[in-house]
């Protein structure tokens, strides 16, 4: 079966529907400052949205930009193991095969006028497009996802004989093959080149937990863990132990990179697929919609802002400090506050998924692949526009050493 011509584009992607004024290929490379330790990609849960941060991480390799550090949660995760699990010349295509082989269901159609009704369904009308839009999402969750989720068939009493293995309404086996596929962990494991993190939930003590590849031999089930977000998918056993999405404590894992001691400059590009604003519905399907954009996009401006206010007391800590005489360093006061203090700055560049007018809250599982190209599309195009101000990426300074920087929030701005 032939693959939708709008994935068969020799720069990987065409017929992208969102913001089309940033679809020209960029051809210039972005110098970081030598200064930055940390190049970190921070990449948000959010399930089929995920294609957008695909659609970022394409624009960073444009620009030259390699990050050192990757950090995921949930389909964050999925990205960061092909984004580790390959050289950087490969990432690209793979994360784009490594999406048109989830975005199939299983039992595709052969009927060539479906096809023909996936490629022409961008340009419909809104009522149309939700219409269609229900349909793919319909199929996800009654056939599954090739390659990553099967739908399991009860019978009766099984819901009551499940093992924590199958304790779920869908099966994620083949995302373990999947993920073993377009990755290779021998290179995830190669924290030297490329720091791992993702974050999942272990189920008994309900505790949250990172897996890094400084620390853990990194393997599909790490990744498949962070993902595995009940009662969808079942638990994922490591060790001895089982575990559920990340997400279900926080979904953004920004956190894990801040943190990390020693503290060190860091330039973060932090990629969300939920935004925490948004109108207030006045429909049930609206409701549905907005309760997701809050519960997991995880307070994102209320971390950055946290962060931001620690940061600055942790320099103004250092340069008291610098003020203690040398003979009085020994003490034990100084030494506890000399645990606190640093001259780190940190630049958080973030790229937050604004939704189309006609998508509901079956966003997350409609793994379609028009709109997969929708997503990777807007996620493409938000990158090269903030990559556009290369003067974002600047270290910070000394007197405001935690700064963010947000394309969509310079939009609304300039047009409230």
């Amino acid at each position: 079966m032939r693959e939708f011509h709008m994935f068969q584009d020799k720069q990987g992607l065409q017929g992208s529907s969102g913001p089309a004024k940033a679809t020209a290929r960029s051809t210039s490379t972005i110098e970081i400052d030598r200064d930055y330790a940390v190049t970190a990609l921070v990449l948000q849960g959010g399930g089929a949205l995920g294609s957008y941060q695909a659609g970022v991480y394409q624009g960073l390799a444009e620009a030259g930009i390699r990050p050192n550090w990757v950090a995921g949660i949930s389909i964050g995760a999925l990205n960061a193991a092909i984004i580790a699990g390959n050289a950087p010349e490969h990432r690209v295509s793979k994360l784009r095969e490594f999406w048109v082989h989830i975005c199939r269901q299983p039992w595709l159609p052969s009927l060539l006028p479906y096809e023909m009704i996936a490629e022409t369904a961008q340009h419909w009308p809104d009522p149309l497009r939700i219409w269609f839009d229900g349909i793919e999402a319909a199929r996800a969750l009654f056939e599954g996802q090739r390659g990553f989720f099967s739908p399991r068939f009860w019978s009766p009493g099984s819901m009551h004989s499940a093992t924590p293995h199958s304790a779920s309404y869908y099966d994620t086996t083949p995302l373990k093959s999947t993920l073993e596929r377009f990755a290779d962990f021998d290179r995830i494991n190669r924290h030297q080149e490329m720091r791992v993190s993702v974050g999942a939930v272990n189920v008994r003590t309900g505790n949250f937990v990172y897996f890094d590849n400084t620390k853990t031999i990194l393997r599909a089930e790490h990744f498949m863990a962070s993902g595995a977000l009940p009662p969808g998918f079942p638990a994922v056993e490591i060790d001895g132990e089982f575990y559920w999405d990340g997400g279900l404590v926080s979904n953004t894992p920004l956190s894990a990179i801040l943190k990390a001691q020693p503290r060190r400059n860091s330039l973060i590009f932090q990629v969300d697929l939920w935004s925490a604003r948004g109108g207030v519905p006045d429909n049930l399907l609206g409701v549905a919609t907005r309760q997701k954009d809050v519960q997991y996009s995880s307070r994102t401006r209320f971390i950055t802002d946290y962060m931001s206010e620690q940061q600055n007391f942790r320099v103004m800590l250092n340069e008291v400090m610098a003020l203690v005489p040398p003979e009085n360093r020994q003490h034990e006061a100084y030494l506890r506050a000399a645990e606190r203090a640093c001259n780190a700055r940190r630049n958080v560049v973030q790229l937050i998924y604004r939704d189309k007018s006609f998508e509901g809250s079956a966003k997350d599982f409609q793994f379609g692949p028009l709109t997969m190209n929708e997503h990777w599309g807007s996620g493409l195009d938000d990158i090269r526009e903030t990559l556009a101000h290369p003067e974002w990426l600047a270290m910070p300074t000394q007197d405001n050493p935690f700064v963010t920087h947000d394309i969509h929030r310079q939009r609304d701005t300039a047009h409230p």
